[in-house]
């Protein structure tokens, strides 16, 4: 349902292309790594692999699930929440490594939070956390980097902005591109691993952002990030 409702709206705030590696792959019992820009990214990123024929499990924050009709939408299609900063965070990695196992294909954001910067401009994906690694080396899982561009575009900022962001999307029509690279296999340690997930999914952002037109700023010119 998500991923279908993604596909709707996400073309009506922007103009969405998709892109991929010859050798890109999405095969059942992967794991999608994407980086983690705006608030309306996961949307690009759902309707990007709708068009590509996936409809994966989503592991989000564990709010979405106190909003009274989508917790039921989210439920009903197996996604995951991550209970960031509690004993219940593992419990996100089982539940994802149950679906692998079922042959879904999940999505995961390295970065495990958004950026701390006000801007609409393109900057390098942040730290990654643990979790990506861990997941993928205790199942053995490919991961395919994603890389998405452009969705600050649509909305970024704070709530005004982002509220204004998205009411004048559809008449700015901002250049969106996801481009998706080549499966790679962790292994080593988790730092090792994490590093390893961090530098593909950089790649497949830097392909997506030059396609989208968009310049590419190292993270120090905005400041912190998350």
């Amino acid at each position: 349902m998500l991923s279908t409702v993604a596909r709707t709206v996400v073309p009506a705030l922007g103009r969405l292309r998709v892109t991929s590696d010859p050798g890109a792959d999405l095969a059942p019992g992967s794991i999608v790594a994407a980086n983690h820009t705006s608030l309306v990214d996961p949307g690009v990123v759902l309707a990007a692999l709708h068009r590509l024929g996936t409809r994966p499990v989503v592991l989000a924050t564990a709010g979405l699930w106190r909003i009274p009709g989508l917790r039921q939408a989210l439920v009903r299609d197996g996604h995951v929440p991550v209970h960031r900063g509690t004993e219940r965070a593992a419990a996100s990695l089982e539940g994802a490594a149950a679906a692998l196992a079922a042959g879904r294909v999940v999505l995961i954001y390295g970065e495990g939070g958004l950026p701390r910067r006000a801007d609409s401009g393109e900057a390098e994906p942040g730290p990654f956390r643990s979790g990506l690694a861990r997941l993928a080396l205790a199942t053995g899982a490919p991961v395919v980097p994603l890389g998405q561009a452009g969705s600050r575009r649509i909305s970024s900022g704070s709530t005004a902005k982002q509220l204004a962001g998205f009411v004048t999307a559809p008449l700015r029509r901002p250049d969106v591109h996801v481009h998706v690279g080549e499966p790679v296999r962790l292994s080593g340690d988790v730092v090792t691993a994490t590093a390893d997930a961090r530098r593909a999914v950089v790649a497949a952002w830097r392909v997506a952002a030059d396609r989208a037109g968009h310049p590419v700023h190292s993270r120090t010119d905005f400041g912190a990030t998350a």
